[in-house]
């Protein structure tokens, strides 16, 4: 497998994940508002500053959607007690909730619409699996 192969197939299966977790139905955020959830969830207590480079979006667009996802209950706020100029940004327990209910939801069922044949489908489901295993991200979701 080439470099390109890869993130081909890396392209495909986020397609893959994304259709997997629409599955718990539509949600009113954008694109740009779930990059952000994503990103807190998986750091909570960080500031706006390291979302913006963790997610490569424009300073002035995290900002807009933390205050638009604040206002929604979504996003907690609050100084960080070691520098009072920084905002550190946390999920609430509503929206975290929420990220559990939509993301731990089976893919087993998009793969296979994905895939067709359903021994190639539960093999897929295998190799992943397995692939999860042997190369763990960095970027696992924090309980």
């Amino acid at each position: 497998m080439d470099g390109m192969q890869l993130l081909s197939l890396g392209k495909r299966l986020i397609e893959i994940g994304r259709e997997a977790i629409d599955q718990a139905g539509p949600t009113s955020l954008t694109p740009g508002e779930v990059a952000v959830i994503a990103d807190v969830f998986r750091y909570p207590d960080c500031a706006v500053r390291e979302i913006v480079a963790r997610t490569g979006f424009a300073q002035s667009h995290v900002s807009a959607s933390v205050g638009r996802l604040r206002e929604r209950g979504l996003l907690d706020t609050a100084p960080d007690p070691a520098d009072g100029r920084r905002t550190l940004v946390r999920l609430t327990d509503r929206a975290r909730r929420a990220v559990h209910t939509r993301a731990d939801r089976p893919a087993d069922d998009v793969i296979a619409r994905a895939v067709a044949d359903p021994a190639r489908a539960e093999r897929v489901v295998a190799l992943l699996d397995e692939l999860a295993q042997l190369l763990p991200t960095t970027d696992r979701p924090r309980a």
